[in-house]
């Protein structure tokens, strides 16, 4: 090749560059003007009262848009600046401030609890003298999914009595072996935030990640709420009927899942995540803390539907503090979260430089197929519309309650000998009780978890905590002993989030 011949492909190729990228930037304004619409509509036919979604390109918010309503019974309408529970994707603020820690040398991710926390014990002596920061970030510590939830939902247990309630719970699997989704594992990391820098892990990211970000509409607690407007009101199904229910405090399980954020503040974080550590210049953490956070340690399962529905995607794990898996030939970085009447979703596509979030106003299921879509769209060579099939299939799964016709046998004690304080030790008492002529329930732990006794048939009593309108209704069982006399009461609530029935409640004499 002469070197004129080189010189005219040379600016051959530098004309053509721009080309290229208003090509690209034609291409990517009409994605986003198509999926503001599929937004719109799918928000409509799922019944969200409201939702915002913002979307991060090249280090750049290219889309933030709100849809719908802060509160049904309202007329304000969601923004990119309105607030919304962001739950369970808090987990990676606390991945990140631990991070900030390792890059000061203060800690490694394989360094023992124990070390930091001395009183931290598991049911098992070894899991508790050998639990590392990194196995309490991987969901691996043997616990199942949701294990000893209930010791903090609601409760007036504080951070620590919640870990040190967490000793009677028995695994379900051997250590480091499986997948066990837990929420106190995560609180356990938080409070070794705590013990190494004599800081709240609160204060720590407000003044290590969300003021250098400029997260100004980004809390911890809902204590901080009434300092703000345009803030998203929770809802839920109750009774066939969309219902506001009020903010549940999150504070005794914080590092897990308590912050409160805007799609244009996290929109924020998604930059910093996608430039490596990096916000405007500035290093929060190192590049090579980041790799290990985005690093699969715990195998995630992939079921037989999931490779019918997602062929692309062979692997799945869990890193610290983020979900990990491939789809459509892209490593994909995600979390999400489940607060009591709000759902969201933060995904990240590096290889694209590109990354969104979801927050919506309601515990239903439409984050997921827009995950999906969005993906699709923003990675091309899908066309999926997964708003309407899973709709489809959530509509066709709903069966009616079909009335029991047999007679129930009467209860087969009087109403009076029920009553009694039935407790155990990882929760704490329960209190029957009579109340207008029937029995009632009063789990003392937990503000609001109280309920009317309805007779159901023999020894069993039907439960609805009204309090909770998002849990469903379930059944009281008493266990009578030869004797005639009550010795212990099972509760089966059933719902995907909290298992009622891990909780021990023998009766006090």
């Amino acid at each position: 090749m002469t070197k004129n011949s080189f010189f005219r492909i040379s600016l051959l190729v530098l004309l053509a560059i721009p080309l290229l990228l208003s090509a690209q930037e034609k291409k990517l304004k009409k994605t986003l003007k198509e999926l503001d619409k599929y937004y719109e509509k799918a928000l409509s036919d799922w019944e969200v009262p409201g939702m915002a979604v913002a979307i991060v390109k090249d280090d750049s918010v290219v889309f933030a848009e709100g849809y719908g309503l802060l509160d049904i019974n309202g007329t304000e309408e969601v923004d990119a600046n309105s607030m919304f529970a962001i739950a369970s994707n808090t987990k990676a603020y606390t991945s990140a401030a631990l991070a900030l820690l390792v890059d000061e040398g203060k800690i490694n991710w394989d360094d023992r609890v124990q070390e930091y926390i001395p009183w931290f014990q598991l049911y098992d002596p070894y899991v508790s003298a050998n639990m590392t920061i990194r196995d309490l970030l991987t969901h691996r510590s043997g616990l199942k999914t949701f294990a000893g939830d209930l010791l903090w939902y609601g409760s007036d247990y504080d951070r620590d009595e919640v870990i040190r309630r967490a000793r009677f719970l028995e695994p379900t699997y051997d250590f480091r072996t499986k997948f066990g989704y837990s929420n106190i594992m995560y609180l356990t990391a938080g409070q070794i935030v705590e013990a190494v820098t004599d800081t709240t892990w609160d204060d720590f990211l407000h003044y290590r990640i969300f003021e250098p970000l400029g997260m100004e509409r980004t809390i911890t607690t809902t204590n901080e709420l009434g300092n703000f407007t345009n803030v998203a009101q929770p809802h839920t199904e109750f009774e066939d009927e969309t219902i506001t229910i009020p903010y549940l405090n999150w504070d005794n399980i914080a590092p897990a899942g308590s912050i409160i954020s805007s799609v244009n503040d996290v929109a924020q974080w998604i930059r910093l995540q996608l430039n490596n550590g990096v916000y405007k210049n500035d290093t929060i953490f190192s590049k090579k803390v980041q790799r290990e956070m985005w690093s699969p340690v715990t195998t995630l399962p992939i079921s037989a539907g999931a490779e019918r529905l997602w062929p692309s995607t062979h692997l799945k794990g869990y890193a610290l503090g983020w979900q990990v898996y491939d789809y459509l030939g892209k490593k994909i970085v995600t979390h999400n979260g489940g607060y009591d009447g709000m759902i969201s979703q933060t995904v990240l596509i590096p290889e694209l430089n590109m990354g969104f979030v979801i927050l919506t106003n309601k515990n239903a299921s439409l984050y997921y197929p827009l995950q999906y879509k969005t993906m699709d769209m923003l990675i091309g060579g899908n066309d999926t519309d997964w708003s309407e099939m899973f709709l489809k299939w959530q509509k066709g799964s709903e069966e009616e309650e079909k009335a029991q016709d047999e007679e129930a046998i009467p209860a087969s004690l009087p109403l009076e000998d029920y009553c009694g304080t039935y407790g155990g030790a990882i929760y704490g008492d329960a209190e029957v009780s009579m109340k207008d002529g029937k029995l009632f329930i009063d789990l003392l732990p937990t503000k609001g978890f109280e309920s009317t006794l309805e007779h159901l048939n023999c020894n069993a009593f039907g439960i609805r905590m009204e309090g909770y309108p998002s849990l469903p209704g379930g059944t009281v069982n008493f266990l009578i002993n030869e004797k005639g006399e009550p010795t212990e009461l099972i509760i089966d609530i059933p719902n995907p989030d909290f298992d009622f029935g891990e909780l021990e409640f023998k009766k006090k004499m």
